[in-house]
């Protein structure tokens, strides 16, 4: 994969709400790359009792917060496993600076590097609705929105004709403008930092699925061919 065959790596960037999640699942499926998430690698490294998973056990247990070393040893152990041969996908990590200088070690390592950090761009006042306008039905989950899917009969729920819906507690603009600004704070280095790399590439997240996962899609075959 690229000029030195190694697997691609791909960070995807994005605030709360963006859709990464479900961007890294298609992508996933598309060309086979691994979604890895700094915590399912976490759970899984704990469950499975190794020697950095131990080591993450036990700063959690004592209530705090895992080290950026025990994360990297951990990604390292993954990334070692014959399933990621065609890539990864990297989704919650790194968030600062120093993890991403860090990631680059330990990928010029294994003779890598990133080879696409993917910022999906948002407007922040049409996230603020996209967010905050979401509740579910009580009984079933499925999903509504103030202004974008309302149920066809008012009060009712399309799938199951429950009558009880639901908000979740953190989906009230207060709470998402604050998740934007220190998600904006937070990247605002990431960004600069691939940017120099030459591995930057933006997509605008604020399209349909269907089009954020065609552009998404023209860079990663890209880097993964």
């Amino acid at each position: 994969m690229g000029a030195s065959n190694a697997p691609a790596v791909v960070i995807l960037l994005g605030p709360p709400g963006a859709g990464k999640g479900t961007q890294a699942r298609m992508l996933e499926e598309k060309f086979g790359l691994v979604q890895l998430s700094t915590g399912d690698l976490l759970r899984a490294a704990v469950a499975a009792g190794t020697p950095a998973g131990l080591a993450a056990k036990a700063v959690m247990e004592a209530g705090g917060l895992v080290s950026d070393e025990i994360v990297l040893a951990i990604l390292k152990d993954r990334m070692a496993e014959p399933d990621t041969s065609r890539g990864v996908i990297l989704d919650g990590f790194p968030r600062t600076a120093g993890q991403a200088e860090s990631l680059d070690r330990l990928l010029a390592e294994a003779g890598g590097r990133v080879t696409a950090a993917i910022s999906l761009e948002v407007d922040d006042a049409a996230m603020v609705g996209r967010v905050s306008g979401r509740y579910t039905c009580a009984d079933c989950g499925e999903g509504y929105h103030d202004e974008f899917k309302q149920p066809a009969n008012a009060g009712a729920c399309d799938k199951c004709g429950g009558t009880a819906f639901k908000r979740r507690a953190d989906d009230n603009a207060e709470t998402v403008r604050a998740r934007l600004e220190a998600y904006h704070a937070q990247t605002a280095p990431l960004i600069a930092h691939y940017g120099a790399m030459g591995v930057l590439e933006t997509i605008d997240a604020m399209g349909s699925i269907e089009a954020i996962a065609e552009g998404l899609g023209t860079i990663v075959g890209r880097v993964s061919a």
